[in-house]
């Protein structure tokens, strides 16, 4: 399965939990306020398929769900901490649709980049 837009990415993330990746996407927009794509991996990281969003959100994104050394070390434990501290916190996270515009961020950037190569 490949997503091929962030209307497909949003369905997905509506049918399963989404709380706790909202929460985990929120501790990383609060320790890391300008890495979007940090933000969206944790977002996504419980799709289950790295490769889904490949396509769609750009390498690094997906190097970050397989916690490869591709991404930085320290972002990858970063996101894994993120999802870990996001399984006991209690704070409102907001709704899936308040990420809606930073997703789209991220895929125009991806997109951009595919066109230069």
């Amino acid at each position: 399965m490949e997503l091929r837009s962030v209307e497909e990415l949003m369905d997905l993330l509506y049918t399963g939990g989404h709380q706790q990746a909202l929460r985990t996407a929120a501790l990383l927009r609060r320790s890391r306020p300008a890495d979007k794509e940090l933000q969206v991996a944790g977002l996504v990281q419980d799709v289950g398929a790295a490769e889904a969003v490949r396509s769609l959100l750009g390498e690094r994104v997906f190097r970050l769900l397989r916690g490869d050394a591709g991404a930085a070390e320290d972002d990858v434990l970063r996101l894994r901490q993120a999802g870990e501290e996001s399984r006991t916190a209690g704070f409102d996270a907001g709704v899936l649709e308040d990420w809606r515009t930073v997703l789209e961020l991220v895929a125009a950037r991806n997109s951009r980049l595919g066109a230069v190569d």
